[in-house]
């Protein structure tokens, strides 16, 4: 299956919420004020949000009276450039090599096993990868990651329960530093956003990594797709904490409320960085903007 295809199926409830409405709605005939306000509906009720579906469909409105669209085929393609361009404005920079990823977001979301499909992205590029098991709460996460790291075959640092998570983080850094990998991923607890003890440990880490580690840096949220607007919340309290640099979207194939995408964006200006496209260990891809708008319109 090739790279559009995947994103294509994991879009698929999201473009059912939002590309066959829009088809039905146009079918009725003339692009009037009541098309506009059904689309409005239609874009709102995906979850793209009210602010970020007001502008789509207010350019729409203007591209159409100015270049005289008529057919469905001339929308879709208008509605689909005004959707790519809105997210090209915030863009993941191209990676620049050593890099160390830190994972950060709230419980279950699925960060240690997009871990793991990032782990297995960076290694088909022939890049050198590591595991820091900063997840030093929970008994389990440990394992967890000791068995993506077997599966990748890539190198893990880790600690017991209970030790001080920035502590194994330095140590992470320093063994990546001294063996020259490519690529260092930072594994966090789980952690609801508005725990405050936890937020501050989390921006030591951050300062750890800041302070100690030469490379470039990308601080990464992952959020649950299936959330839909409940994920403006997190990205609002984690990019305040430690100023995230992008975002990644998981279990996007169980939701129709990949928009959020676009209310994110909209609002915080936050990139997508990556999106999970099913539950394989190669279910992870870059996240496109054009990609994005012609698997959902």
């Amino acid at each position: 299956m090739g790279i559009f295809s995947k994103i294509a199926q994991a879009f698929k409830r999201t473009k059912d919420a939002i590309g066959n409405k829009i088809m039905n709605i146009m079918s009725k005939g003339e692009l009037d004020d009541e098309f506009f306000d059904e689309l409005e509906m239609v874009l709102i009720s995906a979850d793209i949000g009210v602010n970020a579906s007001s502008k789509i469909v207010e350019e729409l409105r203007q591209t159409s009276r100015k270049n005289k669209l008529r057919t469905q085929e001339q929308v879709k393609d208008a509605l689909k450039e005004i959707i790519a361009n809105a997210l090209s404005e915030n863009q993941m920079p191209k990676t620049e090599f050593p890099i160390l990823i830190m994972i950060v977001g709230v419980n279950g979301v699925g960060k240690t096993t997009t871990i793991g499909k990032l782990a297995n992205y960076y290694k088909k590029q022939k890049k050198e990868v590591m595991l820091v098991a900063g997840d030093t709460f929970r008994a389990a996460a440990t394992d967890q990651l000791e068995e993506w790291a077997k599966r990748n075959n890539v190198k893990i640092v880790k600690n017991n329960q209970g030790s001080d998570p920035a502590s194994v983080v330095f140590d992470g850094i320093k063994s990546g530093s001294a063996k020259g990998v490519d690529v260092i991923i930072v594994d966090t607890a789980g952690r609801l956003h508005n725990k405050t003890n936890l937020m501050e440990e989390l921006k030591k880490i951050s300062r750890i990594v800041s302070q100690n580690w030469n490379g470039s840096y990308q601080k990464l949220l992952v959020l649950d797709a299936t959330t839909g607007q409940n994920a403006l919340s997190q990205v609002e309290y984690f990019d305040e904490a430690i100023d995230l640099d992008g975002l990644i979207l998981t279990k996007l194939d169980g939701t129709a409320k990949g928009g959020v995408v676009l209310a994110i964006c909209d609002e915080y200006k936050t990139p997508v960085a990556f999106v999970g496209t099913g539950e394989g260990l190669e279910d992870i891809e870059e996240f496109d903007a054009k990609t994005f708008a012609d698997a959902i319109i």
